[in-house]
């Protein structure tokens, strides 16, 4: 191995040990650089620096022990009758705006799962999309349209197929019943393992999936590739 070939090879290990350091200082930059822009003006409006001895960096932890309190507050609040009212109104108020209200609703849903409010999803399943021998998590928010069922020939269910790990956004298919696979795994869980691109989830949980489906579940690459549709169809005859 020559010289050249040698630092290459050190060089490209070097970096690689070091990308992701560099990486979690850049990104830990950027936060506190946005962190300082939203807690300036609060320390400067409401005058913290005279609680602090005009000691700057006390005064913006001042005002972090200040959100978390007012934020903290506003949950407890929340969570009474009164302040439910409040929030549905608000909730009302939001989605009467173009564009906020996509945003703002989809972030919603997504915190009401993650935190086992209530939310307009029904129930879990695992659907065959987009091909079959793929499965992907699925949300049932509601029962589909007629015009589905007389085409499917049964009832079907609108089914929200969410992306990850953004889960706010995703696309809608209309299921024919008999072709979705219904599993126990909670909203929570399923919006958890979405986010957290599978990797909260342990072996044991993708066995147990891939009992519920009769199916194999890959995870971390590897395994048999699933059945085409036209092999799928020479097994039914």
């Amino acid at each position: 191995m020559d010289i050249r070939t040698e630092f290459r090879n050190s060089f490209i290990a070097g970096l690689i040990l070091v990308a992701p350091l560099a990486v979690t200082l850049v990104v830990l930059q950027f936060v506190f650089t946005r962190l300082s822009g939203v807690l300036d003006p609060i320390v400067e409006e409401a005058g913290l620096t005279s609680f602090t001895a005009n000691i700057h960096p006390l005064a913006q932890v001042l005002a972090v022990f200040i959100i978390v309190v007012v934020v903290t507050l506003l949950g407890f609040l929340a969570q009474r009758s009164g302040g439910e009212r409040a929030v549905d109104a608000f909730d009302r108020l939001v989605s009467l705006v173009p564009l906020v209200s996509v945003v703002y609703t989809g972030v919603r849903q997504v915190s009401d799962a993650l935190t086992e409010r209530d939310t307009r999803f029904q129930r879990v399943v695992l659907v065959e999309y987009p091909r079959l021998g793929v499965y992907s998590l699925g949300f049932v928010t509601g029962d589909g349209p007629d015009v589905a069922d007389d085409v499917s020939g049964e009832s079907t269910s609108t089914v929200i197929v969410p992306h990850s790990p953004n889960p706010t956004v995703g696309h809608l298919i209309v299921v024919p019943e008999s072709t979705l696979h219904e599993t126990d795994i909670s909203v929570r869980r399923a919006v958890r393992m979405l986010v957290t691109t599978g990797v909260a989830e342990s072996a044991d949980d993708l066995e147990r999936l891939q009992q519920e489906v009769d199916a194999p579940i890959v995870a971390g690459g590897g395994g048999a590739a699933p059945p085409t549709p036209d092999a799928r169809a020479g097994d039914d005859r």
